[in-house]
């Protein structure tokens, strides 16, 4: 499984990065980013961060 972050509608505002920090961090370019693969233990809190992205961003491929 895998997390994908449409960077071009990043609003960056972190709010990613806080609901799971395993998988989303935030970038130099101060963007939102994806730096680690989905895992069973980290599904839930990516799952979260993609229904919270307030632009809708967040994609979760199998």
């Amino acid at each position: 499984m895998k997390a994908i972050i449409d960077r071009s509608g990043c609003i960056a505002c972190g709010l990613c990065s806080e609901i799971c920090p395993e998988v989303f961090r935030m970038a130099d370019d101060g963007l939102a980013e994806v730096y680690n693969e989905v895992t069973n233990e980290t599904q839930s809190c990516v799952e979260e961060a993609r229904d919270n992205c307030p632009v809708s961003v967040i994609s979760i491929k199998e």
